[in-house]
């Protein structure tokens, strides 16, 4: 893989995955039934927790490297 552009921006990244998890969320359902209807319904909340749990992610860049940090810990009670 190659270099990353210099002006790659983390920040800008995570919002477009939040982005991309609302657009999961609004999207309908296709005309489809039965398990056909099912699968898609499936893939769609697998869709939106990827694309929900990067954009909650924090990112640092450093040195060509991106790190992205999730706290999946439960919140405390």
């Amino acid at each position: 893989m190659g270099s990353v552009d210099q002006s790659f921006d983390p920040e800008a990244m995570l919002e477009r995955f939040r982005q991309r998890a609302q657009a999961v969320r609004k999207r309908g359902l296709p005309p489809v039934e039965g398990p056909e209807r099912q699968r898609f319904r499936e893939q769609a909340q697998l869709d939106f927790m990827d694309y929900a749990m990067i954009g909650d992610a924090s990112a640092t860049l450093v040195d060509g490297v991106l790190t992205l940090t999730l706290d999946l810990r439960p919140p405390d009670t």
